[in-house]
């Protein structure tokens, strides 16, 4: 924790169809190893089963490490399957539907793409702020253009919870989302395509902390 708020530094979220034959808790499993203090398991097309069962395998090891396990849009998963949270998008269930359904300390999280949106989920509820596309990203094809550092710092400053930035982020830019204000950094393709993903997280984590550092002193 700090300032009150849970740790989302290095933000990993789960894609179990980029590299075949790697899957949610593999995935999971290799980016707690390397330091992530959170992840998501994002899978659109997998039945509610499917996905309780990969909650129930991951959230003992997300414990072990003391990091944070959402569920990108199945707020009735998260429940199930006993997740710590859940994260839903301007296209999912109304943030202040989700919140009514996931009462604190359940974390809940929002993904936004302008200081409106951002507001609105803010007051609705939400715990965090997913904001992006940040830079270009081949990962989720709907993602919209991407906003750019500059106006992922307005957004930042703009609400007074932690905002997550997402969209094309590696090891060579996260530095700089944390300069412009990010209260976290999350990656998909950068730890999950990565040959050795402990390893991807492991670099990226110590990146993000040495950035932190630089601009916050913390």
């Amino acid at each position: 924790m700090t300032d009150g708020w849970p740790r989302y530094d290095l933000y990993v979220i789960t894609d179990a169809t980029l590299i075949p034959g790697r899957t949610h808790p593999e995935i999971a499993r290799a980016a707690l190893e390397g330091g992530a203090d959170a992840i998501q398991i994002r899978d659109k097309s997998s039945p509610a089963i499917n996905l309780c069962r990969a909650v129930a395998e991951i959230q003992p090891q997300a414990r072990k490490y003391g990091a944070l396990l959402i569920v990108n849009d199945r707020v009735d998963v998260a429940l199930v399957a006993g997740a710590d949270g859940a994260h839903v998008g301007q296209q999912d269930l109304p943030a202040r539907e989700a919140r009514r359904r996931l009462p604190r300390p359940a974390i809940l999280g929002v993904s936004a793409g302008s200081i409106e949106e951002a507001k609105k989920a803010a007051r609705d509820g939400a715990d965090y702020i997913g904001v992006g596309p940040v830079f270009s990203t081949g990962t989720k094809p709907d993602a919209g253009a991407p906003l750019g550092l500059e106006t992922f710092s307005a957004i930042a400053r703009a609400v007074g919870i932690p905002t997550v930035a997402i969209g094309g982020l590696n090891l060579d830019n996260v530095a700089a989302v944390i300069a412009a204000g990010a209260g976290g950094v999350a990656v998909v393709a950068a730890v999950v395509t990565a040959d050795d993903m402990a390893a991807a997280a492991r670099a990226l984590k110590r990146r993000i902390v040495e950035a932190r550092k630089s601009t916050h002193g913390t």
